[in-house]
């Protein structure tokens, strides 16, 4: 059953990319506004406890809370990887290492393992979902990769190049990114296993609300939030604003569910299924915006794409049967 939830909430964030790509026109270029207005939603979820009331014990409101504050600060690393790069370039490097991460930290603090079988099907998800998220690859120009990551790391016993400073600030955003991730998930599994999941998901939520209110404290993040935003578009059409967040609302909580119910890791190994939706749903549209398809499918970029969608379709079959 978790299969079939992660599978269907990593569908609906396809789509919600797509919408958000031609519906809305806000853009925001703040790392720390990015993650204010982004967690100032969570306080909406509170509506979930009229339905299945639940109150914790003082522990596990303090797990819960870290939880939230935890993604909140998740959130800063992501978006300002992304804002100091192309998503093409951020999202394979977080994509590929957030399983990984995951599997590490839930072997270490849960016990979760993964037979033979969920262990090929893992790499093979990680690695198509990697060649389906990014532009494009020459493997002919491995050496100009290797001469780059020496630069990036710089001599042994000396200071990275200058001109390799912005590449070094990439990865180790991305690399933050997704230890904070998986190290959210993992949390949140260990917190899924010992309370209700709507009662803690719900006051993890807070926790994210609550780290919100204590950036306004912050005079420089205020001034960042609040003046520096004046000037930012907002939503054309604010119906499909709405429905867009609520659709993406769903989906983070499919995904926080079928993590409740299975393994952290390959849930998070899944999300090339999303990449893979994302592909057709391109391909689909693209007599309507072809732009769009010129961005995705550059020379030879098709085969590489339709390599990575049988790797994830492989996958996801090692999964099934």
């Amino acid at each position: 059953m978790w299969l079939f939830i992660t599978v269907f909430a990593y569908f609906i964030n396809a789509g919600v990319y797509i919408a958000d790509k031609f519906l809305l026109s806000k853009k925001i270029h703040s790392s720390i506004a990015y993650a204010f207005y982004v967690g100032i939603w969570s306080i909406f979820n509170v509506c979930l406890l009229f339905f299945w009331p639940w109150m914790p014990n003082l522990r596990e409101l303090a797990l819960d809370l870290l939880a939230g504050f935890l993604f909140l600060v998740t959130l800063v690393f992501w978006y300002k990887a992304l804002h100091q790069s192309e998503a093409s370039r951020v999202v394979p490097i977080v994509g590929a290492l957030v399983p990984i991460f995951s599997f590490i930290l839930s072997f270490i603090f849960l016990g979760e393992t993964l037979n033979q079988r969920q262990l090929i099907a893992f790499i093979v998800l990680i690695c198509g979902g990697v060649l389906i998220s990014i532009k494009h690859t020459k493997v002919y120009l491995y050496k100009k990769v290797i001469t780059r990551l020496r630069e990036v790391v710089g001599d042994i016993f000396g200071d990275v190049p200058a001109g390799a400073q912005p590449t070094s600030r990439l990865l180790v955003n991305s690399v933050a990114a997704a230890a904070f991730f998986a190290g959210y998930y993992v949390l949140m599994k260990y917190i899924y296993l010992n309370q209700p999941f709507i009662g803690s998901f719900v006051y993890s939520r807070l926790g994210s609300f609550v780290g919100v209110i204590l950036m306004l404290f912050i005079s420089e993040w205020r001034y960042v939030i609040f003046t520096q935003q004046k000037d930012v578009k907002t939503p054309k059409n604010l119906f499909y604003f709405l429905t867009i967040r609520l659709f993406a609302a769903a989906a983070f909580i499919m995904i926080n569910w079928a993590i409740s119910l299975g393994n952290v890791a390959i849930v998070n190994a899944l999300q090339g299924v999303q990449y893979l939706f994302l592909f057709i749903i391109i391909i689909l549209i693209s007599n309507k915006f072809p732009k769009m398809l010129n961005e995705q499918l550059g020379r030879g970029v098709f085969i590489q794409k339709l390599i990575g969608t049988i790797m994830v379709c492989l996958g996801l079959y090692l999964f099934i049967v």
